[in-house]
C-alpha cells in the first residue's frame, strides 16, 4: 500500500465536458450533446462532472451549465464543480446554481487555457470577499495555484476550502530527466496544504499516462479535473469505456 496515495480517501474522477461541447459548436445540430456525454460518464463511473464557462462561450455555454444543474439534480451523488474567474462571469452561474465547488480560476478573457494560478498575497484583496460569497451559498471553494509550498498558508488564511494544483509542469516533465525533481514540487506542495488544513483537487493535462504517478507521489489528492485527455480518449474508445480505463488507473496508486 502507498502511504503517500493514502493520506486521504481514494480520489475522485471529475469529468471536464468543455471539450464535448467545443466540437458541438463547429456546427448548429447539437452534436455531440454535453448532456449525454455527462450521463454516460457518471454511468461509467465517473464522481462528478466540470465545466469551465468562458466569458466567449467558445465552449460551454450558460444554457448548457442551465442544462446540467437541472440534470444533476437526479445525481445527487454527483459534484458538480464550475471553473473560472470569479471577476468576469462565474460568480452568476455560483449565485443561480450553486454548485457543490467552484474553481476560481485567473484566466484572462481571452486566454486560451489556463496556464497558471493565483498570485498570493498580490490577489487576495480581490478573492477573499468572493470565497466568503460563495461559501455563504453553501459552495465550496477552490483556489487554481501553481506547485509553491509557501503559498499554502496564504490559501488558507483566505479561507478557501481547497486548492487545485496546476499540473502543466508535471505533464510536461513527465517522462524527461526533470520529472523527479518536478513532482517533488509538487509533493510538496500538498504536504503543506494538508499541514494547513487544505483539501487538494488537481488538473490540467493530466492522462492515463501520467496520472498514476502522480497520485502515487502528490499526498492527499481528492479529485481529479480531466478533460482534454479523458475526451480525446473517448474519441477512440467511447465514454464508458474511457471512464472505466481513468478508474482503474486511479486505482494503481492506492495498490
Amino acid at each position: 500500500m502507498n502511504p503517500l496515495a493514502h493520506a486521504g480517501s481514494r480520489c475522485a474522477l471529475s469529468v471536464n465536458v468543455n471539450k464535448v461541447a467545443l466540437l458541438r459548436n463547429t456546427r448548429h445540430l447539437g452534436i455531440p450533446s454535453v448532456l449525454r456525454a455527462a450521463e454516460q460518464c457518471l454511468l461509467a463511473g465517473a464522481q462528478g462532472i466540470t465545466v469551465h464557462p468562458r466569458p466567449d462561450a467558445r465552449h460551454i455555454r450558460p444554457g448548457d451549465v442551465d442544462d446540467l444543474a437541472a440534470f444533476l439534480k437526479d445525481w445527487p451523488q454527483a459534484e458538480f464543480n464550475i471553473e473560472g474567474n470569479p471577476t468576469q462571469n462565474l460568480m452568476d452561474f455560483v449565485r443561480k446554481h450553486r454548485p457543490h465547488q467552484v474553481t476560481f480560476v485567473p484566466d484572462s478573457e481571452d486566454q486560451f487555457t489556463s496556464d497558471h494560478g493565483w498570485t498570493l498575497p498580490q490577489d487576495a484583496e480581490r478573492l477573499q470577499p468572493l470565497i466568503r460569497e460563495a461559501q455563504a451559498l453553501g459552495v465550496r471553494v477552490s483556489l487554481f495555484m501553481d506547485p509553491n509550498p509557501a503559498a499554502m498558508a496564504a490559501v488558507a488564511a483566505l479561507g478557501a476550502d481547497r486548492i487545485e494544483l496546476y499540473t502543466e509542469t508535471f505533464a510536461s516533465a513527465f517522462g524527461t530527466e526533470r520529472q523527479a525533481d518536478v513532482l517533488a514540487g509538487f509533493t510538496a506542495t500538498a504536504g503543506a496544504a494538508l499541514k494547513v488544513g487544505l483539501g487538494i483537487n488537481a488538473g490540467h493535462d493530466l492522462s492515463r499516462d501520467n496520472l498514476s504517478l502522480f497520485l502515487r507521489h502528490v499526498p492527499g489528492v481528492q479529485e481529479v479535473s480531466i478533460g482534454h485527455a479523458l475526451v480525446a480518449d473517448a474519441l477512440e474508445m467511447g465514454y464508458a469505456e474511457t471512464v472505466k480505463a481513468y478508474q482503474r488507473v486511479i486505482a494503481t496508486a492506492y495498490a
